[in-house]
């Protein structure tokens, strides 16, 4: 029989891998609706900035419905509505509506991320916690790299992008049933926290344990979002610049995904073993190092170091999202979840939009180098961040 720990994190990651591919998959339609609607790089990063400015803006006050609400019902509600919104890209006719679709997409993965998180660390509170989190990660990305990758080799045997997106957005409304009988209703109130719900009171404040740590792990995160997304929009542009094939540019996003997805998992078990601080040290170095790299290698050389920067790229997120209960109080983390994601995605949202304003004046090359670049900010915060987690570690 599985346990309870496990049973919570089987329900997760099958959340995470339907809202990451539906959310991720719009990296690789990207190329097909600026040639479907003739968009510059600029729209192009305006776009892809609406599905994240609506995440930027409700994850938090999801993370604050949590300890009232409960996730079933909520994860629920945040599926269907990510459905109906890509069933509505499907039919889009122009610029706006893919903005509002996309708009209306984010506004329902944002619940998932903080419901989930939450859930995890509750189920996994000391020893396990990073390694289970790095699993969620891992399943986040099997969602990516399925439907990004169904529609990129459909691209490429010529079915038009709509068709895969109409049937995505159905298949997430049946989802959104499903979490409804699947999942008990308590599944979303962690252990502890329920009959303090029901009473309906609740503490002040965020719980934070140490405010610079944290604060330190946020713009980590910040730096990390934003490289990332940026990364993702415009790698298809630069292998397409390299002279590859629209169709097989458009299967970059997936190759890089195939690195991300082993990244996710090893790194949360990297971080069990020789700490945060250095596997986020190491993977972001990898991250810059690898995006200059790939500047100057030539086409088919360039494509094969995908999938290895993709490792350095997402494995990074399995130390963060796992150092949060180490510096938030238990009973605050849905808020602490929501706001620290919020940050993540508004950097991730602003990203994308000034790398493609930048790209439209200096080429798509030099908006890279400016990507890797920032990656190499992180190290910094970690000076930080490292004798925080150790005062922490002190107290216990």
């Amino acid at each position: 029989m599985t346990s309870a720990p496990k049973r919570t994190l089987t329900a997760c990651c099958t959340a995470h891998t339907l809202h990451d591919g539906l959310s991720d998959m719009s990296y690789v339609l990207l190329p097909m609706l600026a040639q479907s609607f003739g968009l510059t790089l600029a729209q192009v990063g305006l776009v892809r900035s609406a599905l994240r400015a609506a995440m930027a803006l409700f994850q938090t006050p999801a993370g604050l419905l949590a300890e009232r609400l409960g996730a079933r019902n909520l994860l629920a509600f945040g599926t269907a509505c990510a459905g109906l919104s890509y069933i509505a890209l499907g039919q889009a006719s122009g610029f706006v509506a893919v903005l509002l679709a996309l708009f209306c997409a984010g506004f329902g993965s944002a619940f998932q991320h903080p419901l989930c998180s939450t859930l995890i660390s509750h189920a996994y509170p000391g020893d396990g916690r990073r390694a289970a989190l790095g699993t969620y990660n891992f399943a986040g990305d099997v969602g990516k790299f399925a439907f990004g990758g169904t529609i990129s080799m459909l691209a490429v045997a010529g079915v038009p992008w709509q068709i895969p997106v109409t049937v995505f957005g159905s298949v997430a409304l049946a989802a959104a049933l499903t979490l409804l009988i699947v999942i008990d209703h308590n599944i979303g109130r962690p252990p502890g926290l329920a009959a303090a719900a029901s009473k309906r009171t609740t503490n002040s404040g965020w719980g934070i344990r140490h405010r610079g740590g944290f604060a330190a792990l946020c713009v980590i995160e910040i730096i990390d979002n934003g490289v990332r997304t940026g990364f993702l929009t415009f790698i298809a542009f630069l292998m397409i610049a390299k002279n590859l094939p629209a169709g097989w540019a458009a299967l970059s996003v997936p190759l890089v995904l195939i690195g991300g997805m082993a990244g996710k998992l090893a790194c949360g078990f990297l971080a069990e073993r020789i700490g945060v601080v250095r596997t986020i040290v190491l993977t972001e170095i990898g991250t810059g190092a690898g995006i200059l790299l790939l500047l100057v290698l030539p086409d088919v050389a360039a494509y094969l170091l995908l999938p290895v920067i993709g490792i350095a790229l997402n494995g990074t997120s399995s130390a963060l999202y796992a150092t949060i209960g180490d510096l938030v109080e238990p009973d605050k983390l849905p808020r602490a979840f929501g706001l620290f994601y919020t940050l993540g995605s508004t950097c991730g949202l602003i990203t994308p939009l000034a790398l493609g304003v930048l790209g439209d004046a200096i080429g798509v090359a030099d908006a890279m180098i400016v990507t890797a670049l920032l990656a190499f900010l992180t190290l910094p915060a970690c000076l930080v961040l490292r004798p925080a987690l150790q005062a922490l570690r002190a107290q216990r």
